[in-house]
């Protein structure tokens, strides 16, 4: 650590600790996004609803801790439903 501050560099090493939980959280969610579309894409509506489940509670998850706003954790879940709705019709 570079600084001389003992509280500082305690505050340093708990920064790195979150943003790489943090950064695995919405990778996470980015990889669960993309099994949704890929499902979708090839029309299999079964497995879609379970990956967007899984995308949902993914996604519910870092919305609660913080580590993505509220309002674009309800827009991702809207799209995906959507899209997800529209291989039934």
């Amino acid at each position: 650590m570079s600084t001389k501050n003992l509280s500082a560099e305690k505050r340093q090493r708990q920064n790195e600790k979150r943003r790489i939980q943090n950064k695995s959280a919405k990778s996470a969610i980015r990889s669960s996004a993309k099994k949704v579309l890929s499902a979708a894409q090839g029309n299999d509506k079964a497995t879609a609803e379970t990956a967007l489940q899984d995308m949902i509670k993914r996604i519910d998850t870092a919305a609660r801790k913080g580590i993505v706003k509220k309002n674009a954790a309800a827009r991702k879940k809207s799209r995906m439903q959507r899209l997800v709705n529209r291989l039934g019709a």
